[in-house]
């Protein structure tokens, strides 16, 4: 009410200087023989003006706005109740000032009213945008003293729209100290106000040169090769690191600050966009019954994501727990209403059960996902890896050649090759068996093998998190140990596009980049989470697990890689394996899992020649 009061007196106070600066400016001060004859009819139209005035103020909303927060919709009320007061003002003075009482003049000169009407929008909309200043000043006069310095990545079009959104965000409490971009021709140059500092080399000095607290990476068109080059300088700095998804990822080219997100270690990979043949993939996907074992899990479900993508007919989702299976049941017919997904909740190791879902389905691709996989935990369960890795995995390959399934796809692991856990020789064998089928088989069957999967459920990265959370320490198994990582969405993509390019018996290798050493992936959490190795959070180092190396390999050591068509899938093709073989192994299995942990390991190794057991 205070404030009402107040605005009202000011604007009273400007409407009476608006009509006398108007009369004055009109009547060159008073010097003009005419002026005085105005002064009698301007004594008449004062009171009239500032009432009708104040009147359409009030019915525009110009006592109750918020003017901390005004904007070009708030001059626009001002302007609209200007020029209404005026209009209405002149038809006043005419039937009152002119037709009732008698005046001479019905109106003042029109050079008067154009002059007052310029004259009050600018001073009744410049007083209150003069108040926003002011309150918003007052409002962030605290925090503008803790001002984050600010350096942006970038000096292009994602930059250019990034700025008038930090501009425009006063709460971020950003000051946007420059721009560093690789670009010659922009150095020294300014950006909306903002000067191009320097190139990539000159980001560690110009951060401590300005006290940047923090850094936003605006180069969403940039290769994720550039990307992590920059990342890895940025890291150095010990300021906050964040970015712009890619420019795929921002719809309509559209920048804005819910685009920006931390860095996380999926951009440190460096891994590019996977680039898919989706003419091969709808080929053997749109419009047939697909099946995903294990379709609850983290592979499994984002197999289940990106299939959809390609209109199945029908999309069954298979695992034993049904907690993961129906959120994924949920999110999928939220993002594709007229997706018909079914989830079936059944073992794999249930020869009967899987059985009958072929019969009642019969599907025209499997990818086979549902797996124990976890390397410490299968050395102290042997008997289950056998049951629900190799058991259950031949109950689908007996139903899949059974039912003429059209593709089967068994998703692998490099811990496979050359295995030295019993969860790498279980998923060896897998391979075999895959391989055992495809000889006699109508059904293609293939395997596809890939390192571990940032995120998955079991990796690493969950639990550094956690530790990180709890304020550490984070612990890693051996400073040397090392291995190959690559993303969800990559992986599961990769996966149905070696299934496109699958003619059976192949196992399609998938190219890993370079492998990552854990102790560097542990290193770049923490600084990704703003705090610094071994001061804030430290490091420990336990031991190597039981059946754990410290380098996985891809690659059988007795065959070589052949490529395809996609530059990051590759074909291992080894020597044919008898189907008699698999099912006299088999047999063996189901005999063995009753027995002790050694026993079970000696069969292992006879089973699968590469199998090189380090705990016995």
């Amino acid at each position: 009410m205070k404030r009402f009061s107040k605005l009202v007196l000011i604007d009273i106070l400007l409407i009476i200087f608006s009509l006398l600066a108007a009369m004055l400016l009109r009547f060159d001060f008073g010097t003009d023989p005419h002026y005085k004859a105005y002064i009698e009819f301007l004594s008449m139209s004062i009171l009239p003006v500032i009432i009708i005035t104040v009147v359409f103020n009030s019915l525009f909303n110009l006592y109750n706005n918020l003017w901390e927060y005004a904007s070009i919709e708030e001059l626009l009320s001002v302007v609209y109740s200007i020029t209404l007061s005026n209009i209405i003002f002149i038809f006043y003075s005419y039937f009152v000032n002119y037709k009732l009482l008698k005046t001479i003049y019905y109106r003042f000169p029109l050079s008067v009213h154009i002059i007052f009407w310029l004259l009050s929008i600018a001073l009744l909309g410049g007083i209150r945008f003069l108040l926003r200043i002011i309150l918003t000043k007052k409002k962030f006069g605290e925090k503008g003293k803790k001002n984050k310095n600010l350096l942006i990545i970038g000096a292009g079009d994602a930059a250019v729209m990034l700025i008038k959104e930090v501009k425009g965000h006063k709460d971020l409490n950003y000051t946007i100290v420059g721009l560093i971009d690789d670009d010659i021709y922009k150095r020294n140059k300014r950006v909306q106000g903002i000067k191009v500092l320097g190139s990539r080399e000159d980001i560690v000095k110009v951060c401590k040169e300005y006290n940047v607290s923090d850094i936003i990476v605006a180069i969403p068109s940039a290769d994720q090769k550039t990307k992590k080059e920059i990342y890895d300088i940025c890291k150095t700095t010990q300021c906050k690191l964040k970015t712009l998804p890619g420019i795929y990822e921002i719809i309509d080219d559209n920048v804005s600050i819910s685009n920006i997100r931390d860095v996380n270690i999926e951009d440190l990979l460096g891994r590019d966009e996977v680039k898919l043949n989706n003419e091969g993939i709808k080929e053997y996907v749109e419009n047939k019954v697909v099946l995903v074992t294990g379709g609850g899990g983290s592979i499994g479900s984002e197999l289940c994501r990106q299939l959809a993508k390609y209109k199945p007919a029908k999309l069954l989702i298979l695992d034993i727990y049904e907690n993961g299976a129906y959120d994924l049941q949920m999110e999928l017919k939220y993002n594709y209403p007229d997706l018909h997904v079914e989830i079936i909740i059944a073992s794999i190791r249930d020869e009967i059960r899987i059985d009958s879902v072929f019969e009642q389905y019969k599907p025209n691709v499997v990818f086979h996902a549902a797996a124990h996989k976890h390397v410490p935990l299968m050395e102290d369960n042997p008997a289950e890896a056998i049951k629900n890795n190799i058991l259950g995995t031949y109950n689908l390959l007996c139903s899949s050649d059974k039912y003429s399934v059209k593709k089967f796809v068994q998703i692998s692991t490099d811990k496979a090759v050359n295995p030295t856990n019993i969860m790498g020789a279980s998923k060896r064998f897998c391979e075999i068996m895959v391989q055992a089928f495809d000889r006699f088989s109508k059904t293609e069957f293939v395997a596809v093998r890939f390192g571990n999967v940032l995120g998955s459920n079991g990796s690493v990265i969950p639990l550094f998190k956690q530790q990180i959370a709890r304020g550490g320490p984070v612990t890693v198994t051996h400073p040397e140990i090392t291995r190959f990582f690559m993303t969800i969405p990559e992986a599961a993509q990769l996966v149905i596009q070696a299934g496109a390019m699958a003619k059976g018996g192949e196992i399609f290798v998938l190219d890993m980049g370079q492998p990552v050493k854990i102790s560097d992936l542990a290193r770049d959490l923490i600084v990704l989470s703003g705090l610094k190795p071994e001061e804030d959070i430290k490091i420990e180092y336990t031991g190597l697990r039981k059946g754990e190396k410290l380098y996985e390999e891809l690659l059988m050591s007795e065959v070589a890689l052949t490529s395809t068509e996609h530059n990051k899938i590759f074909i291992e093709k080894p020597k044919d394996y008898d189907i008699d073989f698999v099912r006299e192994s088999i047999e063996e299995f189901k005999k063995c899992i009753n027995k002790d942990r050694n026993e079970i390991i000696k069969l292992l190794k006879k089973k699968v020649p590469t199998y090189n057991p380090q705990n016995l």
